[in-house]
């Protein structure tokens, strides 16, 4: 009988496993704690958020309120359809393309701010 050797034993090394909390920023705590200056922040993010929405209403009620008189002017009853149906589309499209990437833009600035990382 050949004598076998003991199975090797192998040690394995990596990052503990527990999860360390993340460092909270101070402006997170500012708003969590709803202070003076928190509030300040999330004001700032409304007023933002608020200036985009009026603008795209103002943007919209300019367009649609111009219709009537290109429907006068048109005297056409085939082309007020056609305006109605095919011409009226693009510009709403482009304003709510415009106000989806503007919010979006105003909730990555405040979340870049609250999480302290620079500006690009």
């Amino acid at each position: 009988m050949s004598a076998e050797p003991a199975p090797r034993r192998e040690v394995v090394t990596g990052e503990p496993r527990r999860v360390r909390p993340l460092p909270r920023y101070r402006t997170q705590s500012e708003i969590d704690e709803q202070t003076a200056l928190g509030g300040a922040y999330v004001r700032s993010l409304m007023r933002g958020q608020l200036r985009a929405g009026l603008t795209a209403f103002t943007v919209l009620a300019v367009v649609v309120g111009t219709l009537p008189l290109v429907f006068e002017a048109l005297h056409s009853a085939a082309l007020v359809w056609a305006v109605l149906g095919f011409a009226a589309y693009p510009p709403l499209t482009l304003i709510a393309w415009w106000y989806v990437r503007r919010a979006e833009r105003n909730e990555r600035d405040f979340a870049r701010l609250v999480e302290g990382r620079p500006t690009p």
